[in-house]
């Protein structure tokens, strides 16, 4: 009997540590964070936020070595198999429904990106802990959990695409989506403070956009998206989910340009202060935050240049900005019988000499490159520069194209 008796309660430890560490050891889940209640269990999923907290605690203590051990190896989304999610496994992985990779032509661009902070090598090399802790942070907690979050919603899409609505599929996928983005809110723990979510509200607090209980603009109309964006799947409804996606991704659009802005705000204030200390850090964190974004807004703020005038035109395509030519009524038996600059494509002249007439050209990703040579860690910066009046300048094209508002973005507190 006491044989008998021993063996059951050992069973049950046995259960119950199983079920422990299926939950991420003693975190508690029920069956929604932050308002969006999941179709399908992501537990394993939610829990990869642990990883993402600690992580952030030791490379603040710069502690290299465990950092790099959690990043690759995982600790805290143990799978039913008893391998471990990983933060590592994501980032380096080809094929993902994301921007990053292709725009930054090399698959696995984020694992480059905080491996070489981790190591203090390429970007990094000679740069202090300081500047690759904030790489580090900034990499994972905004860079790969927004590029995790991004690719999950797009699978959802290619799976309703395919037929695939249920529970175990486009579901699945959405859910997996909010998971990164929001993590587990136990209140326990703190593993929906490292998250993108939470850089949300912190960006709100800085710009004025968030509500009376510290909730960012942003994070609420994530939240609606997220859940018309499942109802949208329940219902069969492509339009709905596509809609839904594309609000999430404009709201994490306002979410780092608001953090973009904020920390070349704050390198002109050091370089006003004379301190390179923390001009530096802030270059880091400002190089880390735009980088979620310009995979996306690149495109949006190419330009038309002329390079003997040095101006930018209102031309809003290539097609318009190479139409431009110059002509000769004398010499080149035109039916115009007209002698000067005009667009072919736009039907509009220019009193532009030949020279200059003949000097337009479009310039892809111009403001953007602007902002990447800004936070570029090898740029020291100009201390007479207004850099937050820049940076809000370069995005603003991009603000347009996504219908992002002044309001949207808030005043620097």
């Amino acid at each position: 009997m006491y044989g008998k008796l021993l063996s059951f309660m050992m069973t049950i430890l046995m259960l119950a540590s199983a079920l422990a560490g299926c939950a991420g050891n003693d975190v508690s889940l029920d069956d929604d964070d932050g308002g969006y209640e999941y179709a399908s269990n992501v537990d394993n999923h939610r829990m990869l936020m642990g990883d993402v907290c600690d992580i952030k605690d030791l490379s603040g203590e710069y502690d290299w070595d465990e950092v790099s051990d959690i990043y690759e190896n995982g600790k805290h989304a143990e799978k039913s198999d008893g391998s471990f999610r990983t933060l590592e496994g994501f980032a380096s992985a080809s094929g993902k429904n994301h921007a990053y990779d292709t725009y930054y032509g090399a698959e696995g661009s984020w694992d480059v990106f905080v491996e070489a902070a981790i190591s203090g090598t390429g970007p990094f090399a000679g740069e202090s802990d300081t500047v690759r802790d904030q790489a580090v942070e900034k990499g994972i907690q905004n860079g790969i959990m927004t590029a995790y979050a991004i690719h999950e919603l797009n699978a959802a899409i290619i799976k309703a695409e395919a037929g695939n609505w249920g529970p175990d599929d486009a579901q699945h996928a959405w859910d997996e989506g909010w998971a990164f983005y929001h993590g587990p809110d136990d209140s326990d723990h703190d593993y929906d403070g490292c998250g993108p979510y939470a850089t949300a509200d912190k960006r709100a607090g800085n710009f004025g956009t968030d509500n009376a209980d510290g909730t960012a603009a942003t994070n609420v109309a994530t939240l609606a998206a997220m859940n018309a964006g499942l109802t949208a799947i329940r219902n069969e409804d492509m339009q709905g989910l596509v809609d839904a996606r594309d609000e999430v991704l404009k709201n994490i659009i306002i979410v780092y340009s608001q953090a973009s802005v904020r920390y070349a705000s704050k390198m002109t204030d050091d370089l006003a202060d004379g301190d390179t200390d923390d001009y530096d850090k802030h270059q880091a964190e400002g190089h880390s935050f735009f980088r979620v974004i310009e995979a996306y807004v690149a495109e949006h703020t190419s330009v038309c240049y002329n390079m003997v005038s040095h101006v930018v035109t209102s031309d809003s395509s290539q097609a318009e900005c190479e139409g431009y030519a110059y002509y000769d009524a004398a010499t080149d038996n035109n039916t115009m019988n007209y002698t000067g600059c005009y667009n072919i494509v736009t039907h509009q002249t220019t009193e532009d000499d030949q020279p200059t007439c003949e000097a337009y050209g479009w310039v892809a990703n111009y403001y953007s490159d602007k902002i990447v040579a800004l936070f570029d860690l090898s740029n020291n910066g100009e201390a007479s520069a207004d850099y937050e009046a820049d940076v809000r300048s370069w995005l603003q094209p991009a603000w347009d194209h996504y219908g992002i508002t002044a309001t949207d973005i808030g005043t620097l507190q």
